[in-house]
């Protein structure tokens, strides 16, 4: 235990992780007035895995934000348009204008977490990369008080603070410091290879969906596109572990030959990656002192490419619910995000569970979609409330 009165306060926030959860999470608190520390173990705009994409309700908070004009600047190429492949039919769909937002994007995360950092640091946030948490700080009634950091020098440090963010990504060392419960298991999870690849058409995102296998197609930075191929997890080592390259174009192939012969066609401009899968989960997301966003509190398969929107969504729904102050401005924040999320949990654990024929995935994405439009206008919702914006 540690005395929070023999704490010298000086952060009203840390925030631990500087994805796009936490980055966003520092810059609208910080904006706000609060004194906030951004910290992350990996170095100033590292890679991460990632398929990319946003959908119209990140757009729309990044637009208010003042920061989808750099993201643009930056050679993030406007998607008008999307297609979903369910084995030999396509189906296209134009990106029409709602809610003031006529396309949307897929940013590499070396891009869009680097500038979400940018901007936190311009709005007064501290930030220092290169630093792990060792340690929660409590006091005698048990609230988490402050941290401890270590940094590349092996150089410690004790900070104050009246809360603690974990935005730390599914492995969340502040999730498992606090012993933050689980409230909602997923069932199911697919494994992912993916590579980027210059040279393939700029037209649109495609996705792909055939039976036990899917794939995606997602035009990013650098004229470069993002495809990856999915299979249920249970099936990845089987299918990737003895020739990944090999396995890549099988499954792409399973999916659409034209895909394959546009891949093969193309230049590869990194090795291919692989992400073995993990089940999905709504994680407790506050307590005395702490609180969870991104995918520290809830994380779901990628395969319906939703994860950046909601931890953009979470940032700002517990941004304000932090600035609002109290317990019970806290769980309003849980029960916010939980309602969001749980539609967009559930169809996304049975779209992950490949037990399905090609026309009910379609039903399924109808589901997802209607989740989706909830979701939006619900963010859309936030721009009538104490602006955050820049």
């Amino acid at each position: 235990m540690t005395d929070h009165e023999n704490f010298r306060p000086r952060y009203d926030v840390v925030v631990v992780g500087a994805r796009c959860a936490g980055a966003s999470t520092a810059m609208l608190l910080a904006r706000a007035g609060a004194r906030v520390l951004l910290v992350d173990r990996q170095t100033y705009g590292s890679d991460i895995v990632s398929t990319h994409a946003l959908m119209r309700a990140g757009v729309l908070q990044l637009k208010r934000w003042g920061v989808l004009g750099r993201l643009l600047a930056a050679g993030t190429p406007e998607i008008d348009v999307t297609t979903f492949h369910y084995g030999a039919e396509s189906f296209r769909i134009d990106i029409k204008p709602e809610h003031d937002v006529d396309f949307l994007i897929a940013p590499r995360r070396t891009v869009i977490d680097r500038i979400l950092v940018d901007a936190a640091r311009e709005a007064g946030a501290s930030v220092r990369h290169g630093v792990a948490v060792t340690h929660l700080e409590v006091d005698a009634n048990g609230r988490v008080c402050g941290v401890t950091l270590r940094d590349h020098d092996d150089s410690i440090v004790t900070v104050a603070c009246d809360m603690v963010i974990g935005a730390d990504g599914r492995l969340s060392t502040v999730a498992r410091r606090v012993k933050a419960p689980t409230n909602v298991d997923g069932t199911h999870a697919s494994g992912y290879v993916y590579g980027y690849y210059a040279g393939l058409p700029n037209d649109g995102t495609h996705w792909y969906f055939e039976r036990g296998t899917a794939a995606g197609v997602i035009p990013t930075n650098d004229n470069q596109h993002c495809v990856f191929v999915s299979v249920p997890r249970d099936s990845f080592a089987a299918v990737f572990r003895k020739d990944l390259e090999g396995g890549f174009l099988k499954t792409a192939a399973a999916n659409s030959p034209v895909l394959r012969d546009a891949v093969q066609k193309a230049r590869p401009m990194s090795r291919l990656r692989g992400f073995g899968g993990g089940a999905g989960y709504l994680r407790q997301s506050y307590g005395p002192g702490w609180a969870l966003v991104g995918d520290a509190g809830y994380f779901k398969d990628p395969l319906t490419a939703h994860g950046i929107t909601d931890a953009l969504r979470d940032a700002e729904i517990l941004s304000r619910a932090i600035l609002s102050g109290g317990d019970q401005a806290l769980a309003r924040y849980q029960n916010e995000r939980d309602t969001l999320s749980r539609p967009l949990l559930d169809v996304t654990d049975t779209i992950a569970s490949f037990a399905w024929n090609l026309d009910e995935v379609k039903d399924h994405h109808l589901r997802l979609s209607e989740a989706m439009n909830t979701e939006t206008n619900h963010v859309a919702g936030f721009s009538g409330r104490d602006d955050l914006a820049a």
